[in-house]
């Protein structure tokens, strides 16, 4: 569908019929959330596509139990990187099997909330808007990720008081301090989960001579990363290939040892947040010394974030229930209750 034939978001409800959905489409993972359902599904935003037809072979966690393990005309890569379309033509046939997998409505086409980072461009922003319209939507809604992931973790977002949430995702760091329904200041940047695995890899390399997988990077984080020291040191045993012998070989790993390897990740989430800090206003930073910081986002599960935070930062810090899916979690409560919280969406205009 061209743009000028992209039909507007009517200005009424939601259709029952129309069984809308929210989609955060993530650097790492989708996530679908379909009215009157919840979540529908939530997989490893990954593709396998066969080189020589271009033809989609397996998406989501199909994709990802491939991979590193394709033969040599089978590809297997991430359509998104650093939360925005790289590749317009692999995100949408993965968009639409995800969609056609989760059959939101066989009557009507769909409402859509897409979820997007702060610091999203127009132009990263519409083509999220254009594959989600070649999908089958007939409407889309833009929703900032901050905004959803403060919705998600049950913030106060409509109160005068301010709340502040950091949504850590696999390629993009949102910060932002919310009041009365909007966002009074954030920042987004493009770190996140997959940085720190690529901290891993590049460590291991530099201090090991060995040649470590994607998965295998990301079990280390999973198994013993840490960005605060630990009570209690962790070790994990790490297989991959000598770079001088070209054989495998195993080495041990521990917890400390990984915290040093990806301090410089760390610090860049750190700093993003002492930024948004810096120029909030003074008396919104008076309420955010009792309501604190909320952390969202899969990669606020690497151990130490609320400690390393609270250290840094000085006032409270905590993880939310679930974080992540709090980002759809919002969204989906924005398709669930759309004429309460219309006000936070951004609608398509009629081109």
């Amino acid at each position: 569908m061209t743009s000028a034939a992209r039909p507007a978001p009517r200005r009424g409800g939601w259709s029952p019929l129309g069984r809308d959905v929210a989609v955060d489409l993530g650097t790492a993972t989708t996530q679908v959330h379909v009215r009157g359902r919840g979540v529908v599904l939530d997989e490893p935003s990954l593709v396998a596509v066969d080189t020589t037809t271009g033809r989609l072979v397996a998406a989501g966690t199909a994709a990802h139990e491939m991979l590193g393990r394709t033969p040599e005309k089978v590809l297997t890569l991430r359509p998104l990187t650093d939360g925005v379309i790289t590749d317009s033509e692999v995100t949408e046939q993965m968009l639409r099997h995800f969609i056609g997998t989760v059959r939101p409505s066989r009557l009507l086409r769909p409402r859509t909330v897409v979820c997007v980072p702060s610091g999203v461009t127009a132009v990263e922003r519409r083509a999220l808007e254009d594959a989600a319209i070649r999908c089958g939507a007939r409407g889309v809604y833009v929703l900032e990720e901050a905004m959803a992931a403060a919705i998600g973790a049950d913030l106060p977002v409509d109160a005068a008081t301010a709340s502040m949430v950091v949504d850590m995702g696999g390629g993009t760091t949102d910060v932002a301090v919310i009041s009365l329904g909007g966002i009074v200041n954030a920042r987004s940047v493009r770190t996140g989960g997959e940085e720190v695995d690529e901290a891993i890899v590049q460590g291991v390399k530099d201090g090991h001579d060995l040649l470590l997988g994607e998965r295998s990077a990301e079990d280390i984080k999973l198994k013993v990363g840490a960005v605060w020291p630990l009570a209690q040191e962790l070790t994990t045993r790490v297989r991959g290939r000598d770079l001088t012998t070209g054989l495998p070989r195993t080495i041990d790993l521990g917890s400390e040892e990984v915290r040093r390897m990806i301090e410089p990740v760390t610090a860049q989430v750190v700093e993003a947040v002492r930024q948004v800090l810096d120029i909030c206003p003074p008396e919104l930073s008076g309420d955010l010394l009792d309501s604190g910081v909320v952390l969202t986002g899969g990669a606020s599960l690497l151990r130490g974030w609320a400690e390393r935070l609270r250290h840094e930062l000085g006032i409270p810090v905590r993880v939310a229930d679930d974080p992540q899916h709090a980002v759809i979690r919002g969204a989906g409560a924005c398709v669930d209750n759309f004429s309460s919280l219309r006000r936070v969406l951004v609608s398509t205009p009629h081109r």
